[in-house]
Formats: C-alpha cells, sequence, structure tokens
C-alpha cells in the first residue's frame, strides 16, 4: 500500500477505535474527552503510515529526516555557543550547528533499518504507543485516562498499518 492508502485507511478506521474505547472505557481507565479524542486521531492516523519511515523514498521518512537535522542542528547551535568566547559567537555556534545538522541527516540514513524490518513490528507498535502516552502524561500533563487513550490509538494505528501490509511480527 501507499501514502495514501495508509492515512486514508486510518482517517476511516478511527471511528471504530472510538466505538472500542468507548466499550472498554470503565476496564482499561480511559477518559473519553474532545482533547483526547482529536489527539488521538492525530496519533492514530500518523501512526497508520509510520512504519514506513524505513523506507528512504516515503513521504514520513523524507518529512521526518529534515526534521531530524534541523533540531540536531538547533540544539548544537545552542549549547555551543556559550563555549565560544568571542564577539561572533552566534554566528559560529550555527556554523558549527549547520555542520552537526548535515552530519545528522547522513546519521538518520545509516540508523534506518532495512524496509519492513524491526521498524514493522509489533515492539515498535508498542514503543510508539508508549512514546505518545509519556509524551502527553508529562510533556502537556494530561490526565492519565486521557493519555492512556492517546497510547492506545498511537499503538492502534501503527497497528493497522502491520495488518494492512499483512505484516505482523513480534520484532
Amino acid at each position: 500500500m501507499n501514502y495514501e492508502e495508509h492515512v486514508l485507511a486510518g482517517l476511516i478506521t478511527y471511528p471504530l477505535f472510538v466505538v472500542l474505547a468507548y466499550f472498554l472505557r470503565d476496564i482499561l481507565n480511559l477518559k473519553l474527552t474532545f482533547l483526547s479524542l482529536a489527539l488521538g486521531y492525530a496519533f492514530y492516523v500518523l501512526g497508520s503510515d509510520l512504519p514506513d519511515i524505513d523506507h528512504p523514498d516515503s513521504l514520513i521518512h523524507r518529512g521526518v529526516k529534515p526534521i531530524f537535522s534541523v533540531i540536531l542542528g538547533s540544539v548544537v547551535a545552542y549549547r555551543i555557543q556559550a563555549y565560544i568566547p568571542t564577539h561572533y559567537s552566534l554566528i559560529y555556534a550555527w556554523g558549527i550547528g549547520g555542520i552537526f545538522a548535515v552530519i545528522g541527516w547522513y546519521i538518520f540514513t545509516l540508523l534506518m533499518p532495512r524496509h519492513r524490518g524491526v521498524v514493522h513490528s509489533l515492539t515498535f507498535a508498542a514503543l510508539y504507543g508508549l512514546l505518545a502516552f509519556l509524551g502527553v502524561r508529562y510533556g502537556i500533563s494530561l490526565a492519565p485516562g486521557e493519555a492512556y487513550l492517546i497510547g492506545l490509538a498511537a499503538f492502534f494505528g501503527y497497528l493497522l498499518h502491520l495488518i494492512l501490509d499483512k505484516s505482523i511480527k513480534l520484532l
């Protein structure tokens, strides 16, 4: 399947996830608020294409790669500026940050496993769900039940991709 088909599948099947969450809300202590359902939708749909991050021609790979590089270069520039004792520390810091951004571009490529390898697994689906939970629980301080719902939505969106690819494996 391609990007559009995966994302459209995520967009159209999320209401089924909401039905499932509704019936499991008391058992799993899920809090179905508009905010948790809206963020859950975003994580679900992102998850429906995220396993293809390991494919160099995929849209998600091509989108994340420059963002990763920019963040790395910016963090290096920010951290190193204080250690450059000249009037031009800002210029030097960003020059060094730019070099690290380019290095990050190539590191991202080297770190990506083969397509439909380990990233296409239930282990990574669970990891994505856990990271989504931790991000909204501790990053933006959502209530535990809201964060559980979002983590579960992220996992199920990722799982949807694996099901559509007919590629479900533990690792």
